[in-house]
């Protein structure tokens, strides 16, 4: 059995049956996915559009692609025909681009709200008076070509386990609050994207329902 292989299982052994695993492959082979695929993984996130599409026809057509990298407005239109998940939601006019794509070829986006819970400036995402304002605005009713299932944030990049902690719970209680107050009646609302191969365990100690690993299943970026 390959070293892939073996760490989706023993993975999948540790993770509560309620938490979705993403195997993200970005910068790995073909080779690479399949050995995952072949270990019974199904879900792969990929952080850029091009190297997504570069991959998707080598590979099974059963694979739930999710897209959890910065994603700009002009490469939407490549990826709304066959992507299950946008983890990366960080800006209205984006939502509005997704949404207008996906009504023309009459088909309804899953899509995550990106927080930014980390200390780096570099990160992507909304705050909570933003995604409020967002929520309230006529435009946002309007939409019925994306379905927010849910918010997303990565934190710090850092060894300080409370403070990664505390910004998995600002991210748990953002979703709750938006539950709350805006999708109280809502099945499909119900995602909180948090945890990578560092702080996974922290993270769905905090609530976590989908965890994104990398380098703990595919070895370090190449």
């Amino acid at each position: 059995m390959s070293v892939v292989a073996s760490n989706i299982i023993s993975l999948k052994k540790e993770l509560p049956g309620d938490v979705i695993l993403v195997a993200v492959s970005k910068t790995k082979p073909i080779s690479d996915i399949l050995e995952a695929y072949n270990a019974g993984q199904r879900i792969f996130g990929e952080n850029r559009v091009q190297e997504l599409l570069s991959k998707k026809d080598s590979l099974p057509s059963d694979i739930e692609w999710h897209l959890i990298g910065h994603l700009q407005s002009n490469k939407v239109k490549y990826i709304v025909p066959f992507i299950s998940m946008i983890h990366s939601v960080d800006s209205f006019k984006l939502l509005k681009v997704i949404n207008n794509e996906s009504e023309k070829i009459n088909r309804i986006t899953d899509c995550l709200l990106q927080f930014h819970i980390a200390s780096e400036e570099t990160k992507f995402g909304f705050d909570m008076d933003e995604v409020v304002s967002m929520i309230s605005s006529p435009g946002f009713s309007q939409m019925n070509s994306v379905r927010i299932c849910g918010v997303m944030g990565m934190a710090t990049f850092t060894d300080n386990e409370s403070q990664i902690r505390n910004e998995f719970r600002y991210l748990s209680a953002s979703f709750n609050e938006l539950k709350r107050r805006f999708f109280p009646g809502s099945d499909s609302f119900r995602d909180i994207s948090m945890g990578m191969s560092g702080d996974y365990r922290l993270a769905i100690e905090e609530g976590s329902t989908i965890i994104r690993l990398g380098s703990i299943i595919f070895g370090e970026r190449n």
